[in-house]
């Protein structure tokens, strides 16, 4: 599992979980990419790319930067690289590599883009130290993660709280951290970055927002937490019945006309 303070990815690599990644980026695709914007010519280095579902993103908001974009993962890569050529984008160049080994050059990138991959590393303060050296003097790098711990929901019951407490806890036996939103300015600062600012973005739905709520509640969070349940149940977390009450009730925030479910995440940036 281990391989140079990475871990497995926590929710595998299945068609499910590729579809899932992109509907979470379709959902929350303001709250991320509303200030990622990157002057023409500039070179953008994107780590942990994954399936691609971010980077489409990122490279049709600027059309004029180039975008280094690097995962370790082959599969990934290769779903990255048709998601690319399907929309006919001509601006990103993929690379296999892993994060704490980079085969380019130190200050050689103008920017960094992190997005939800500090929570999945074993020592992410090395990991911003490693990046830092590839940015060059005056450049920035931009980091989005989750908090779980910031999620609320209504109606809210014992069983839905155990379920959703199963998917922090497999994450970190996993070696994950699954709370790592609210530690983004340490990290950052002890990284040696300087200027950092982080920025809370919630997402908060109700029976107003239905399109978000079958977006982000229906096809992001609820199958994140059901990918978990062999692992939870695995590790003694929960039992079968509460497992399946759980979820039940998970799924009355979107089914009732009083759901409500919120979430926060935090958007750090930072300048060498």
């Amino acid at each position: 599992m281990k391989n140079d303070h990475t871990l497995d990815y926590v929710h595998g690599y299945s068609a499910r979980e590729a579809k899932r990644l992109h509907d979470q980026a379709g959902s929350v695709k303001q709250l991320i990419h509303s200030t990622s914007l990157y002057p023409p010519d500039s070179i953008v280095l994107e780590v942990g790319c994954g399936v691609g579902a971010q980077t489409l993103t990122l490279a049709k908001n600027c059309p004029e930067t180039n975008f280094l974009s690097v995962d370790h993962a082959k599969d990934s890569l290769f779903s990255a690289q048709a998601i690319i050529k399907q929309n006919k984008i001509s601006n990103v160049a993929l690379l296999g590599a892993n994060i704490f080994s980079l085969p380019i050059e130190e200050k050689c990138v103008d920017h960094v883009f992190v997005c939800h991959l500090l929570e999945h590393l074993f020592d992410p303060v090395k990991g911003l130290t490693t990046l830092r050296k590839h940015i060059k003097k005056g450049g920035s790098i931009t980091v989005f993660e989750g908090d779980h711990g910031s999620c609320y929901f209504h109606p809210q019951t014992k069983d839905a709280v155990k379920v959703w407490n199963c998917l922090i806890e497999v994450q970190k036996q996993l070696g994950a951290n699954s709370l790592i939103g609210r530690e983004l300015f340490s990290l950052l600062r002890n990284s040696g970055f300087q200027n950092i600012r982080i920025t809370p973005q919630m997402i908060y739905i109700d029976q107003t927002s239905q399109r978000l709520r079958e977006s982000f509640v229906t096809k992001t969070i609820i199958p994140m937490v059901e990918g978990v349940k062999a692992q939870s149940l695995n590790l003694g977390l929960i039992d079968e019945q509460t497992w399946g009450k759980g979820i039940e009730d998970l799924h009355e925030t979107r089914l009732t006309n009083n759901g409500v479910f919120c979430y926060t995440f935090f958007k750090g940036s930072a300048i060498l």
